[in-house]
């Protein structure tokens, strides 16, 4: 099985590509300083086979490569990163603030 991660500029969205077919993307939304990453989807022909995490983890290392930041707004992405701390650094630091402390409220 062979994966590919392709950045979409038109479609806003990182795909994957299995075979060289469409399994799955993560949509994104532009901002000043960042990329929001709003919603994973991966295909249901192609569940179950760990490409979310391969894409993920693709989507995050492309923008590492490209000196980017992010503000994980997708469930997926964000749970992601909290299972692969590694990444924290990539989120834009105010909006990593902002979890931090809402995080306390409530608790």
């Amino acid at each position: 099985m062979a994966t590919e991660i392709i950045h979409n500029e038109d479609a806003s969205r990182y795909e994957i590509h299995v075979d060289g077919h469409l399994a799955g993307y993560v949509l994104y939304r532009t901002r000043p300083d960042a990329l929001a990453l709003v919603h994973t989807t991966v295909l249901p022909e192609f569940e179950g086979r760990g490409l979310g995490s391969t894409l993920a983890r693709g989507v995050l290392d492309t923008i590492r490569a490209h000196k980017g930041l992010i503000v994980p707004l997708c469930p997926f992405i964000a749970a992601f990163i909290k299972r692969h701390p590694d990444y924290t650094d990539l989120i834009v630091p105010r909006y990593h603030e902002e979890q931090a402390a809402s995080a306390g409220d409530g608790a």
